[in-house]
């Protein structure tokens, strides 16, 4: 299905806040919003930015503002989404049809429009560095003496170099370090993660 379709499907499937998500809905495509899909939800954008997206659950419905953080908030009603995961992201949740007071609706939905348009956005926040990968003694010694190890080890991500390198260093016994040098090798050789069988 495409995003059309799946919106369709979303408004039309049977569900006990079915009549809500359509007032929302009503609310939301008297602006200028373009209506898609995203993450499983009709999401609304303008300039192919977010604005919002209409959502139902178990126990309510409601509206996610991907920027409500910069929202004026009269009324007191919006959440932060997901307390120490989202920072701009608030939610507007019903438990009824009749919360929908469709004016109040409509004010918040134009304001956000509006902040959109204005650019109102939290910088995003600075990518964590990778932890540096710590090479075992015993895997340099095979770096030393196959310098193509080396650079085979040098082409992969981060991700896979710390799974060899930790797979190295766990092992408590001589014996098992070298018997895993061993199987390692070609591995690194191939280019081939130590994982990659069961990705």
């Amino acid at each position: 299905m495409d995003a059309l379709e799946k919106t369709e499907f979303y408004y039309s499937e049977e569900h006990h806040f079915k009549t809500g998500i359509a007032l929302l809905r009503d609310v939301v495509l008297k602006t200028d919003l373009v209506e898609t899909y995203k993450w499983n939800f009709p999401t609304y954008t303008i300039g192919r930015k977010n604005v919002l997206a209409v959502c139902k659950f178990k126990h309510h419905f409601g509206i996610w503002f991907f920027n409500g953080v910069f929202l004026n908030d009269p009324q007191n009603v919006l959440d932060n989404a997901q307390k120490g995961k989202t920072q701009a992201m608030r939610h507007w949740k019903f438990y009824s049809n009749t919360d929908v007071d469709q004016m109040s609706v409509s004010a918040y939905i134009n304001e956000a429009i509006e902040n959109q348009k204005k650019g109102m956005e939290l910088p995003k926040s600075p990518k964590r560095k990778t932890r540096e990968v710590i090479i075992p003694s015993e895997l340099k010694k095979v770096f030393n003496s196959q310098p193509k190890t080396k650079t085979a080890f040098n082409k992969l991500s981060p991700y896979k170099q710390k799974e060899y390198t930790e797979y190295i260093a766990n092992a408590k016994r001589e014996k098992t370090k070298a018997a895993r040098l061993v199987k390692i090798i070609p591995m690194l050789l191939e280019g081939k993660g130590l994982n990659d069988l069961y990705r």
